[in-house]
Order: C-alpha cells, then structure tokens, then sequence
C-alpha cells in the first residue's frame, strides 16, 4: 500500500529489468538559499544509493546560482513568474525527462516545479507508467506573496496536487501545520524531515585558524564597532524596509547586507532617507559564509515569511546570536530565550530594541548562541537529512 492509502503501482524500468529505482530531483531554480542546498546535497548523496537525475530552470541574474562540478544538471525552461506558454514547454519538457529516465519517483521542490512537474507526470496517457510522486514544502507562497485573487488560485491548485500526491514534505511541523489549516493535503500524507546542511566550515568560526576577518577588511571597519549581519535575497518576503528602520534604534551599530536581488536600489534609496547609508554596506552575494558569519556581533532576519531560514541555521551553528521575526518555521530554528530573541513581523521599534539588547549583554547573547549551536548541529546535519529522504524513497519505490 502507498502512504496515502493506495494500491502501489512501481513503474516499470525501461530496460525491462523491473520496478525503476531511478528518481529525477525537479526544482524551480537553483538561486542561492536553502532549497538549492538541500537538493544539491540530495543529488550528491543519494546518487551513491539511487540513480538519480537533477533537472532545474535557471534563476535570476540577481539571484545567483548554486553550483556543484560532480553533479549533472538537466535544464528545463522553468521560470519563476507564471508565463502560460514558457510554463506549457516547461510541462512538456519535464514529461520527456521522465519518458527518457523512466523515473520511478519524482521529487519536485518548490512551488513553480512542484506545479508543473506533478501536473507532467499526471498527464501521462499510460496511467501505469506515473512515477511516483512527492513533493517538498520549504515553506509556501500562500501568505504574502501574491494578491487575493492569484492566492485563491495557486491555494486550489495546491489543493488539487497535494490531492494526487503520495508523500507531502514539510520543513518543519509550523509548515506542515499552516498547510493542513489551509486543507492541502491530508495529516496522514505528510512528514516532517527538517532541512539539513553541510555545517562544517560554519563550526569552525570562533576555534583557532579559523575563519574571521575578511568581512570587517572589505568594508573598512575595525574590530569593536558593532556589526549587524542579515543574509539573503534582496524580495519583498524578506522586508529588508523594517530591518533598515529598526538600525534607527541602533545608532551606533553598522548592518552588512549579505545578498542581492530586485530591490537592492530601491533598498539603497531607502539607507539614504533614512540617513544610514554610511553604516548600511551592501556586500552582494559572499559565498563564504562562514568568514563573513566570524566578524559579526548579531545576525538579524525580518522576514514575513520563512519555511526553515538558513541563514538562521548558519548563524547558530558559526556560534552567532540571533534576533529574528516570529514567522513561519522560525521557531523550529529559534527558540525565545533559549537559542536567540523572537519579535513581531513588521515591527522595526521591537526588532531594534532586541538588536541592542543582543549587542549589550554579551554574555546573554553568547551563552544563547553557544545553545543554538549545540542544537542546530544536532539537528540540521546533512547526515541525518539524506538519511530521511532515502527511507522515504525507498518506502515509495519498494526497495
């Protein structure tokens, strides 16, 4: 029986050796965050147990793109924005892949791929050669992204797949949670696998040789003035607005601004009006996170919506304190008191406040780090992550 009640069907492999073993990863881009990380590890790691094909569209040129020399990427015209007909020859192009690998399990991640890669393996006219399906949720598009109207449609669409759909991932139980509220899916239909990470060059920031001062030399600022990290895509979710307002409350401290995107000018307009553009620094995409993750004080995240936020991940594991929006899945990352400090969305008066507070009481921030730390490699480790998803894709594939 499959995990949502069915009889199992196992595609047959190709060759006529039979039930295919294969699995095509499909994502929508492989822009700089937390899912490209995770599927890239995927690929790798699995590919040692499964074969295993990575297919992706291409992202942004603000976005930049992940990368890893031994994986073999497929490219499919997938795009981010609707757009009906680049969306149809996504469709047809993800249904060939499929035909071509004989894939026995497609795991799509992201919304775009999750969309369009289900809705290619259900219009499939051999019913009995439908791979198996599975999709990961690393947060969703449904609050705060979109206007009433698409919201209502992509919620249905959602709705429907999740529908034909055998295995439904969640990032954390706050996601899987906030989608059953929304009724995509079933309780029974989903699982919870935590994302997972290669945190190793993170664990060595504060040991001896290890990674510091790179940052604070490119920006020209000495040791002892305080410095603010936030790391991410420069989109509205992330509402960098709030986080520029909240520096107002922090008058003496710098913010590095670690990422790029659509509204990197307009952010930049912004620092000026509000007269911090001498101690805002926007540093672009800085791939090596850990160096950068040494020379700050704080990290901050004001996001109004976030599945399981890396960044936050990285911080806690280099040994950084954290402030941070209470959204989304940040509190399987965060706990209040415990690993960092919690506030309200769109609150620039309280985020600014705990930024000071972090930067204050340094024994409070670190022994609080120093806990998240502890936590955060116990659970986000690549090992663990891989290991997840392997039972799982052995659950749906019958091996």
């Amino acid at each position: 029986m499959n995990p949502t009640g069915g009889a199992t069907q196992h595609r047959r492999d190709p060759r006529g050796k039979g039930p295919s073993r294969s699995v095509l990863l499909l994502t929508t881009r492989m822009n700089i965050g937390g899912p490209a990380r995770q599927v890239l590890l995927l690929a790798k790691s699995l590919g040692q147990e499964l074969p295993v094909v990575l297919a992706t569209g291409s992202p942004g040129r603000d976005e930049g793109e992940l990368t890893d020399p031994s994986i073999l990427v497929r490219r499919v015209p997938l795009v981010r924005p609707v757009s009906p007909g680049t969306d149809f020859r996504a469709l047809l192009a993800v249904r060939g892949l499929l035909r071509e690998t004989g894939a026995g399990l497609l795991h799509t991640h992201m919304a775009k791929a999750g969309t369009v890669g289900r809705m290619a393996a259900l219009s499939s006219l051999d019913r009995h050669a439908r791979p198996r399906l599975m999709h990961t949720f690393h947060g969703h598009v449904l609050d705060g992204y979109f206007g009433r109207a698409q919201r209502r449609a992509f919620l249905e669409m959602e709705r429907f797949l999740a529908r034909q759909t055998d295995l439904l991932i969640a990032v954390s139980p706050e996601v899987r949670d906030e989608l059953l509220d929304l009724s995509v899916g079933k309780p029974e239909q989903y699982r919870v696998v935590p994302l997972g990470l290669d945190l190793g060059q993170l664990l060595e920031v504060g040991a001896p040789g290890g990674p510091a001062g790179k940052l604070r030399l490119a920006i020209g600022l000495p040791a002892g003035v305080p410095l603010i990290g936030v790391l991410g895509r420069l989109v509205p979710i992330k509402d960098h607005s709030t986080l520029f307002h909240a520096m107002l409350e922090v008058p003496d401290a710098h913010l590095a601004v670690l990422g790029d995107g659509e509204l990197r000018s307009s952010l930049e307009t912004l620092a000026r009006t509000l007269h911090i553009a001498d101690r805002v620094h926007f540093m672009g995409w800085w791939l090596d996170v850990a160096s950068a993750l040494a020379d700050v004080d704080v990290v901050a995240l004001s996001s109004r919506n976030e599945g399981t936020p890396v960044a936050l991940i990285e911080a806690l594991a280099a040994g950084r304190p954290v402030v941070t929006t209470d959204v989304g899945g940040v509190r399987h990352v965060v706990q209040d008191g415990e690993t960092g400090w919690l506030c309200p969305a769109d609150d620039a008066i309280a985020l600014g406040q705990l930024l000071m507070r972090a930067l204050n009481d340094p024994p409070t921030a670190e022994r609080m780090a120093n806990e998240g730390r502890r936590r955060v490699t116990e659970r986000f480790g690549a090992d663990r992550m891989v290991a997840d998803h392997l039972a799982l894709y052995r659950e749906l594939l019958g091996t």
